[in-house]
């Protein structure tokens, strides 16, 4: 073997001994691998690198977050290789494996009920809907609704979001909450008082309807993963876990500025509320009624805002409730939802 050879051949060995990585990434002797999040089903929840330092070590812990779409439930996550602290967890820490990995977050579809002043509504497993109620301006005329993935009930109107990714309304239009025939590409639908939200798959937000407050000036939102409509006030959930808010402040329902960690949003009358990721709860707005009285709620999974009042689902399946009880709507004490 002549110099020259000897010289290239020892040069290819010192390369491949220092700063090797894998799938483009790292150096200085460490191999990384990429790391890639996705939901299935796609556009029905999210799911989100938290550590956000893509490429990592083989061993390196990632913290990971799903968060459901509306009509859809967290149902575990699943990856080719590596391993979960708690696969059954929303957030959770994935230890990478020594090879590339794509980490999936897994959602099912729920049955959906949606009730407002007057009505209630709910999605049947085959598509269809039903409604009961006030039916005046024909907020009730759902009967030939098919392929319906999830609804939503403002004061006198019905919305439904198709599978599609098309919407349906009836009810009252007076100031044109039912005006959706041309949105496309929706992946969930909320209802307020005299108006209606849609989030877009991409993030970004639009409303039609009564904008006496300000509640629909949501044009410029983006990055938004789920969409509450009050009654006077929209709240919207970004995927980092912070949350915007337009319209009716005047109880201090948009004062959200400063909320972190937050994996779903519920907007009541004057009143929003917040579901944290380790299952405690936030609440802000009008407190007459104690509605706002969540403080020390813990292991909540799912929260609701009433008109004066507050809802929380805990992982035993009970209920918790906290505001007014006029008509005994906080009287869940002995609920057993499984």
């Amino acid at each position: 073997m002549n110099r020259i050879c000897i010289v290239l051949l020892t040069l290819a060995l010192i390369a491949g001994m220092v700063g090797c990585s894998g799938d483009g990434g790292g150096g200085g002797g460490v191999v990384k691998y990429s790391l890639t999040t996705a939901a299935s089903p796609a556009g029905q929840g999210t799911a989100t690198d938290l550590t956000n330092a893509s490429p990592y070590a083989a061993g390196s812990g990632v913290s990971i977050k799903a968060v459901a779409a509306a009509g859809y439930r967290f149902a575990g996550w699943t990856a080719p290789a590596g391993g979960f602290a708690d696969s059954t967890a929303a957030q959770t820490t994935f230890t990478m494996p020594a090879q590339g990995v794509t980490v999936m977050a897994n959602f099912e579809h729920t049955p959906i009920v949606a009730a407002d002043l007057t009505h209630t509504v709910g999605v049947k497993a085959d598509g269809t809907v039903v409604a009961v109620g006030d039916n005046y301006y024909g907020q009730c005329n759902v009967t030939g609704w098919t392929d319906i993935v999830q609804v939503a009930a403002g004061t006198w109107h019905t919305v439904g979001l198709k599978a599609d990714g098309t919407v349906v309304a009836v009810g009252d239009n007076d100031h044109g909450e039912c005006d959706v025939a041309g949105w496309t590409d929706i992946v969930q639908v909320s209802a307020g008082a005299y108006y209606t939200t849609g989030r877009y798959s991409n993030g970004t937000v639009v409303a039609v309807g009564q904008n006496s407050e300000g509640q629909c000036n949501v044009a410029g939102w983006t990055g938004i993963i789920q969409v509450a409509a009050g009654y006077e006030h929209t709240v919207g959930l970004k995927a980092d876990g912070t949350v915007v808010a337009a319209g009716r402040d005047y109880e201090g329902q948009c004062d959200v500025a400063g909320w972190t960690d937050i994996v779903q949003v519920s907007a009541g009358m004057w009143h929003t509320v917040g579901l944290k990721a380790d299952g405690t709860v936030v609440a802000v707005g009008d407190n007459y009624w104690g509605q706002c009285n969540v403080a020390d709620w813990t292991r909540i999974t799912r929260v609701a805002a009433g008109y004066e009042y507050t809802v929380g689902l805990t992982p035993y399946d009970t209920v918790v409730a906290v505001g007014d009880n006029s008509y005994g709507q906080c009287n869940v004490t002995g609920w057993y939802l499984n």
